[in-house]
């Protein structure tokens, strides 16, 4: 059974490279007359069924592999000629039918058996070939692989402005560049195909003509014939030779200049052509003109008359289907049907969404003058890096709603936080340590929530001289917004995203992600850990240490146990996220009497949230949160360090509050780091009274 799908393959693969062996094989192998009949059918079907293709696409771009057919089926013809010459030169002292049917037929039915009528047509049609549709179809070739060319740029910096500004996605983006990149490769092979189709026709010519002359000097000198009777045979089969080569040249000209001056439309060209002859005014004027030179004196009166009454038909029946098509003011009440419901009504596609008011439209709009889609670009991809996966675009969007110069962040269409600032000023922070104060407009970073002071642009030199740190309005946003993504990480990941983790580890190491496979570790559980994680500040961006952690983890022993024992394997990971290896880890713990009572709490609270009293748990978010404003300048982010049973309601407990401070059991600090005890949380006054379950507030 393996051994089937090769053999599929190579049946689709074997035609091509047949088809080229015959075709060398036709130019330096003598054939039967039958044989070559037979090539002559087949390349008249091929050149029909390659103008049926070229009349019918969509796009130019559907027919992509025009410039390649266009060559193979040129140099098939060529075959033919040069196989037919063959058999005219060698055997056409035997008659007509020596060189096979269908160049008899062509003799005899196009032309009559007339050679002096045969080389007339000969002459027209290579006119109409030559000089009207391959040079014409060549021109246009050359102007719109030029302008196809100069476009590339302005297209992929539009691609980018669309995908900057969230109106694609980064699949979509990538779809529109290989277009893009393909269109300009088809306009520059077209190009070049349409000189196979100018030398094509110029060696009909000179084939033609080596075909009499050769003949007839074969035919006197070394077949004895008489003068006459050479001129007679020879020419006639030389005649129906180039005409059998000519008909599907020229039907290949046609359906490249069809495939060149197409306008690119939604449909095919019959219907796009259909749908803008399909007006009865048109038809009605040429009617009445008709009419006209019908009643004119010598004219054919009878002729005019008849395509007149068609034309009118033609108008009084567009006329009715007009009619019967529903007006706008028709499908008015359709469109305000209050029942009338789509998927598009139901809310917004994107995950995270920035509303900003509509003073803030300019520093979204595209061009140079549009910063915040740039930075929110370079954030994306800065912040997939190190969280480990692809961030979901930033959809940006005006509303009306909001204040002019306020913005929203929504995260699955929650509002998750606001600022507000002044796109054409910048904000100066105050640090502490300002030589003296500056004028300007007062306001607060929306970030850390500090004072700060919004200034005009030529006063951001005395800003900086004064201490000041000087900012401008999109970098404030950017700023913003990272922070928020990196605080709900764990909001933004879901099981696409666990599956495309998955499917990474399985490129660098396939045996180490057989392991992760169904049923021991299902899909929403590794999406729920790795969230886990996520929510937590680590980054997944160690796939492949990551994945050995959960390899020795028993599966099946639930989230919670997994997750401990996970965070446990991962714990130099997480300590590297705190401090750097070379400097000791900051901690802070609990006062015993706090850890004991906290340990109460979870062991009555049996796998349910923290039963602690309210005042309890806002009066520890706010020491942690103090204990770490007075840590971060010397230490930076901090851990706190508690039980095994406690940290992960703890660490929910102050997610939110005091995000920058990371909460470890002590089986999470690596044995080989240096830690240094910075606070210790819990007053001697620390109530130690506990909600139980059931008890009210």
């Amino acid at each position: 059974m393996s051994g089937l799908p090769v053999a599929r393959r190579l049946m689709r693969a074997a035609p091509l490279p047949v088809a080229t062996l015959a075709v060398l094989l036709f130019m330096v192998v003598p054939v039967p007359a039958l044989l070559l009949d037979i090539g002559f059918v087949g390349n008249i079907a091929l050149s029909l069924a390659v103008l049926m293709v070229a009349l019918n696409v969509r796009r130019v771009l559907d027919f992509s592999s025009f410039p390649t057919v266009l060559l193979f089926a040129t140099l098939l013809r060529l075959a033919l000629n040069v196989a037919s010459a063959r058999v005219v030169l060698v055997h056409g002292h035997e008659g007509e039918d020596a060189a096979g049917q269908v160049i008899a037929a062509f003799a005899h039915a196009l032309i009559g058996g007339d050679w002096v009528v045969g080389l007339l047509v000969f002459a027209i049609l290579m006119v109409i070939n030559l000089v009207v549709i391959t040079k014409g179809a060549g021109r246009v070739s050359e102007v719109s692989a030029r302008f196809t060319l100069d476009a590339l740029p302005g297209k992929q910096m539009a691609i980018d402005a669309d995908l900057n500004a969230g109106l694609l996605t980064p699949e979509e983006a990538k779809d529109r560049r290989a277009e893009v990149a393909t269109e300009a490769d088809f306009y520059g092979s077209m190009d070049g195909a349409s000189k196979f189709v100018k030398g094509d026709a110029i060696a009909g010519v000179l084939i033609l003509f080596i075909n009499i002359i050769g003949g007839v000097l074969i035919g006197v000198i070394g077949r004895g014939m008489s003068l006459g009777d050479a001129v007679s045979s020879f020419i006639s089969l030389a005649i129906g030779d180039a005409l059998v080569a000519q008909v599907p040249a020229l039907l290949l000209s046609i359906a490249a200049a069809a495939v060149v001056t197409r306008v690119q439309s939604a449909q095919d060209l019959s219907g796009q052509i259909g749908q803008q002859f399909a007006h009865p005014m048109q038809w009605a004027t040429v009617g009445a003109i008709m009419a006209t030179l019908a009643i004119m004196p010598a004219m054919p009166h009878l002729m005019l008359g008849i395509a007149a009454t068609i034309c009118g038909a033609i108008a009084l029946q567009l006329r009715r289907a007009d009619n019967d098509v529903p007006t706008t003011e028709q499908l008015q009440p359709i469109a305000s049907d209050p029942t009338w419901i789509s998927w598009d009504d139901v809310g917004d596609r994107a995950i995270v969404s920035l509303d900003i008011g509509v003073g803030l439209v300019p520093l979204v709009e595209t061009g140079p003058a549009a910063p915040l889609m740039a930075r929110l670009s370079g954030l994306r991809r800065q912040l997939s890096q190190e969280l480990g996966f692809v961030l979901p675009m930033v959809r940006v969007r005006d509303d009306l709603n909001i204040p002019p110069n306020q913005y929203r962040l929504l995260i699955g269409g929650v509002a998750m936080a606001e600022g507000e600032i002044w796109p054409l000023d910048l904000m100066a922070l105050n640090a502490g340590d300002v030589d003296m104060l500056i004028d300007g407009r007062p306001g607060r970073d929306p970030t850390f929530g500090l004072p700060a002071t919004w200034i005009r642009p030529d006063q951001r030199v005395d800003a900086i001289a004064a201490g000041y740190a000087v900012v401008d309005a999109p970098t404030v946003v950017a700023t913003h917004i990272g922070q928020l993504l990196r605080r709900h990480a764990d909001q933004l990941f879901g099981i696409d995203d666990a599956r495309a983790w998955i499917d990474q580890l399985r490129d660098r190491a396939p045996q180490l992600a057989e392991t992760l496979a169904a049923p021991h570790w299902p899909l929403p559980i590794i999406t729920q850990l790795l969230a886990s994680l996520l929510g937590d500040g680590v980054t997944i961006a160690p796939v492949s240490r990551i994945a050995a952690a959960l390899a020795i983890i028993e599966p099946g022993q639930g989230i919670a146990a997994t997750l401990s024992a996970l965070r446990v394997q991962l714990a130099p990971l997480i300590a590297q996220s705190i401090s750097p290896a070379p400097l000791p880890l900051p901690v802070a713990t609990l006062d015993a009497a706090l850890e004991a009572l906290l340990g109460d709490s979870v062991r009555i609270a049996q796998g349910r949230d923290l039963p602690i009293d309210p005042q309890l748990a806002a009066r520890l978010q706010v020491s942690t949160a103090d204990m770490a404003d007075q840590a971060r300048a010397e230490w930076g982010r901090i851990a706190l360090v508690t039980s095994p049973d406690v940290r992960p309601h703890l660490a929910r407990l102050l997610r939110r509050a005091v995000p920058d401070v990371a909460v470890l059991s002590v089986f999470e600090v690596p044995d080989d780091r240096q830690v240094t005890i910075i606070s210790t949380i819990g007053a001697p006054d620390t109530p130690t009274h506990m909600l139980l379950p059931g008890e009210a507030a």
